[in-house]
């Protein structure tokens, strides 16, 4: 895994530097997805710029959490892709706070929550449930679950996943975000309902 490293000054940043050029370069399971998804390699490294935006994604992820209730307007297809956008900004979360930066993961992430989940894990999200990478796959890329994308009344695989257990696992997702990047939980979402 490459090094995550926090750079909020001058002296802090030169440290970090000379820090991380004495570290072994031992990547080799980030260095195997960049391969995988031919993406170009990136240094990561923790920002205040970086931490603030991952809080906004955690919060736009709680957000959204509202469009996979039980009574959101919407049918299967509509609840599916909502989730993928909930799963997306959730992770981004995470992989904006570890250092990589939004317009990398715009151009080698894009929608694909799988290359999200497993970016994540490569640098230290830890989040190791069956039921979730199942339910990610068939989500990625959410964008097939677009109505537009759709065509002939004929969807895509939907692993057989109920609404329920999606909205459990997808709310394990996000509370696992929030515990490992120490983000406070929104007033809307902190309040009991």
């Amino acid at each position: 895994m490459n090094s995550l490293v926090p750079a909020t000054s001058p002296d802090e940043t030169a440290a970090v530097s000379a820090a991380l050029n004495s570290l072994p370069h031992d990547n080799s399971a980030l260095a195997a997805l960049w391969k995988i998804y031919g993406a170009e390699p990136v240094r990561l490294v923790r920002t205040q710029e970086g931490r603030k935006l991952s809080l906004a994604r955690y919060h736009r992820a709680e957000e959204f959490m509202g469009s996979l209730a039980p009574d959101a307007p919407g049918d299967w297809p509509d609840f599916l892709y909502s989730t993928g956008i909930v799963v997306q900004l959730a992770l981004s979360s995470h992989l904006l706070d570890v250092g990589f930066p939004d317009s990398w993961c715009a151009r080698h992430i894009s929608l694909n929550v799988d290359r999200s989940l497993a970016y994540a894990n490569v640098t230290a999200f830890g989040y190791d449930c069956a039921e979730t990478a199942r339910l990610i796959q068939v989500l990625a890329p959410y964008w097939k679950w677009n109505r537009r994308h759709l065509t002939e009344g004929r969807y895509p695989d939907d692993g057989g996943f109920i609404g329920d257990q999606v909205r459990m696992l997808v709310g394990g997702l996000v509370d696992h975000v929030c515990h490992v990047t120490g983000h406070a939980r929104s007033r809307r979402r902190a309040m009991p309902s």
